[in-house]
């Protein structure tokens, strides 16, 4: 067997692919490293058959734990091993069709179109338009909001109230599920045990959190912090932000219903004291399957419900576009669900962050 190295390619003749592959598991091929052999191209030819194959370097993965970790960091030293960083820049502005009317007023604000004597004229009539809008908000304008793309999601909640928050992972099954969050984290030197879904802040993130639809594995993991908080006493806060638990094949050959069950029958047995928030949209029994609560709270804008507007329309109405008509008869707002007495209390809070409003920092998020 003939072969020749240099700078560019490995050649080999006269052997077979099998031959080769076969020597390469001890020391190389004909004596050449595997080493070299990964820094170069090399082919092979025997009567008709031709291999050629190139190795190319990829990135190296890169390792949350800085060089020099700063210990006074805010949430504690062990932040820097969540991959959950602040945004560097400011979320780009999105403004939704109702609140259109005041991005006028607040251009002329901004840019100083007018006379400064018609400056205070112009906010006190921008405060009180805002005012007006937000008082009077229809059910699917409430649901617009709590789907919200900049909206705060639960690890922004949890970054702004907690001292220091530690995120657990895994069902102890073979899985970790992104779109659930858990984690020990303690208010006033209190310990509690968060649980929450988990929204992505951008189309990235929406892929790797699968827009927040749980699969089995994700409720699993928290049926066992569940059972982990209940046996050293922690109390159990969960932020409920989801459309619902994921509907797809898979989920579904892994006991989604199942799992979700399961969650619903412990959280009725266990002995810590057990407080759930809505803070965007709580979809159906994915929403429920964290949120068998002592106490039930939502944000001011955000909604609960069996079934989305847009589906409860299709279903009743065959058309999608019956979704306003169907957010109002399924009475999904907090207001109305204080009434009906499934909701405990409303949290006033984060509204929107269009073109129009700043995002909360820290704690005028919660």
């Amino acid at each position: 067997m003939a072969s020749s190295l240099s700078n560019s390619a490995v050649a080999f003749t006269g052997a077979t692919a099998s031959d080769l592959l076969r020597s390469s598991r001890s020391c190389g091929v004909s004596g050449i490293p595997l080493r070299t052999l990964g820094k170069a191209r090399f082919s092979v030819r025997t009567g008709d058959l031709s291999v050629v194959a190139k190795v190319r370097k990829v990135k190296k993965h890169e390792y949350p734990w800085p060089e020099d970790p700063d210990p006074n960091v805010k949430g504690g030293v062990l932040t820097h091993l969540s991959h959950f960083k602040p945004h560097k820049e400011k979320p780009k502005p999105v403004t939704l069709d109702f609140e259109k009317p005041l991005v006028a007023l607040e251009k002329k604000i901004i840019t100083g179109l007018d006379f400064s004597d018609q400056i205070a004229l112009l906010e006190s009539k921008y405060q009180q338009a805002l005012k007006d809008l937000y008082t009077h908000l229809t059910p699917i304008q409430r649901v617009n909001i709590a789907r919200h793309p900049n909206r705060p999601t639960f690890l922004d909640h949890i970054f702004g109230i907690t001292e220091k928050f530690v995120e657990l992972h895994g069902d102890r099954a073979g899985y970790d599920d992104p779109a659930i969050v858990t984690g020990i984290g303690t208010i006033d030197g209190r310990r509690y045990m968060f649980i929450g879904h988990q929204k992505g802040r951008n189309t990235k993130e929406n892929i790797m959190r699968n827009f927040g639809m749980p699969t089995p594995h994700g409720y699993r993991k928290a049926l066992r912090m569940m059972y982990y908080a209940d046996h050293h006493g922690f109390p159990i806060v969960t932020f409920i932000d989801t459309p619902g638990a994921f509907a797809d094949l898979k989920s579904e050959e892994l006991g989604q219903g199942e799992a979700i069950a399961h969650n619903l029958r412990t959280m009725f047995g266990l002995k810590v004291p057990i407080v759930s928030i809505v803070i965007g949209e709580g979809g159906s029994g994915g929403a429920l399957a964290i949120g068998c609560a002592n106490k039930l709270l939502m944000l001011e804008n955000a909604v609960f419900y069996v079934a989305s507007p847009e589906a409860c329309a299709a279903i009743l109405w065959k058309t999608a576009k019956a979704a306003p008509k169907a957010a109002e008869k399924l009475r999904i707002t907090g207001p109305e669900l204080c009434k009906l007495q499934i909701a405990d209390g409303i949290i006033p809070g984060w509204s929107t962050c269009g073109s129009i409003m700043d995002l909360p920092t820290d704690k005028e998020s919660n």
